[in-house]
């Protein structure tokens, strides 16, 4: 049974930085796809990054358009974990943040829900103003 247990959330100031973990058991985080989304209260579940690989190998990272330049995804296949490296955080990256695991890579950008298997049961961050 795969589980993923995110932590690290918590509550920061207006232009702070957090680092969000994603641990998993019962399936091995390099061969899978994973992504980060968060849920603001109130509305749809929102696509922050992925990792999945091409067909070399190497890993594709792909982020949505809000994070860019301001988070950061990364992976220690030796803790089986994956980190959401935040920075320069605003109050409305305040969400309920999700990761999310696929055994399949494709398509290369997993940016929908649907297109993962396996989710952990989320980490709140609130950023205030």
């Amino acid at each position: 049974q795969v589980q993923l247990v995110e932590s690290g959330g918590g509550l920061v100031q207006a232009g702070g930085s957090l680092r969000l973990s994603c641990a998993a058991s019962g399936r091995t985080l390099s061969s899978s796809a994973m992504g980060w989304f968060r849920q603001a209260t109130g509305k749809e579940r929102e696509f922050v990054t992925s990792i999945t690989w091409d067909p070399s190998r190497t890993d594709y990272r792909y982020y949505a358009d809000h994070a860019k330049g301001r988070i950061t995804f990364s992976r220690d296949n030796a803790k089986n974990t994956v980190y959401l490296e935040m920075n320069s955080l605003k109050p409305e990256d305040t969400a309920l943040y999700y990761c999310a695991a696929s055994g399949n890579s494709r398509p290369l950008t997993k940016i929908l829900p649907n297109e993962y298997e396996y989710w952990g049961q989320g980490t709140q961050v609130t950023v205030s103003s």
